[in-house]
């Protein structure tokens, strides 16, 4: 095992002094100025594990004294607040985990580098591939929080998935597995009139579905986010509003040619000079 970084023999005063924002009893000795291999400790025949970011060391850090000052606190309760002390922290304070964050970082490569060395290209393939399994993951995740903040319809649901929904606390079996193997049993026993309702609730929320979305997308192509888009209505929408702006066009120039209304006392003076 390689020997830790010299930085990594920080000491903890000065990670209570940085802290001076916390009661004495709310800082502990900081393990992340401990040797960082735990880090990244690997798993059997796998890669060495990504080093903690700063705030990450923070949280794992600070964590245990949160819970157990606020017993029976929620764990995001405890993140909540870990994340508001990190705000308030200032870069001095802030530093002990940053070094340690930077230390971490620095074995990690050396750790890693090693770890490939010995890898097969068969090996080196196989996890080219699982990196970009994982990188795709990560994007579908991010790119569903980012549709959720931005209201996206749900997806209307099948009349089983209904079924399912409306069910599942009474069926039978004991774990997630076993209930729907039950629904599932029941639901393919049913004939078609028992089918029928749940059918039909489908189809309700098919509407519903089409509604929302089409006036969702309309809303993502006002706020420039035509990204988010489907390719087949993004052209819709576009033709439409293209065809709503001409219409508004020509209205403008046939009110601007339009002869003005000759006002009464205009009409008065017309006949009075048609007179002489």
């Amino acid at each position: 095992m390689m020997a830790p970084f010299s930085l990594m023999s920080v000491g903890a005063n000065l990670l209570v002094k940085s802290l001076g924002l916390f009661s004495s009893a709310s800082v502990v000795r900081c393990s992340c100025v401990a040797p960082v291999l735990k880090s990244f400790s690997t798993t059997t025949g796998g890669p060495p594990k990504r080093p903690l970011t700063a705030y990450m060391t923070y949280v794992k850090e600070m964590h245990p004294t949160i819970s157990r000052q606020n017993p029976g606190i929620k764990n995001v309760d405890i993140v909540r607040k870990l994340a508001e002390q990190w705000k308030m922290l200032t870069l001095e304070q802030k530093q002990p985990f940053q070094d340690a964050s930077s230390a971490s970082r620095e074995q990690y490569k050396l750790v890693l580098e090693k770890y490939k060395a010995q890898l097969t290209p068969a090996q080196t393939a196989a996890l080219a591939v699982e990196k970009r399994q994982k990188v795709a993951k990560r994007k579908a995740i991010r790119r569903k929080k980012e549709l959720n903040s931005l209201g996206k319809p749900k997806r209307p649901r099948s009349a089983f998935n209904i079924f399912m929904s409306e069910h599942f606390e009474e069926a039978k079996g004991t774990n997630m597995q076993t209930k729907m193997k039950s629904l599932r049993d029941d639901w393919e026993r049913f004939n078609a009139t028992q089918k029928q309702m749940y059918i039909q609730l489908a189809e309700d929320d098919k509407v519903r579905y089409k509604n929302e979305i089409k006036s969702w997308e309309e809303h993502m192509i006002e706020i420039g986010r035509e990204d988010l888009v489907r390719r087949k209505e993004r052209r819709a929408i576009k033709a439409k509003t293209t065809k709503d702006i001409k219409k508004k066009s020509k209205v403008r120039v046939l009110k601007a040619k339009a002869p003005k209304k000759k006002t009464g006392t205009a009409v008065k003076k017309t006949v009075e000079s048609t007179k002489k």
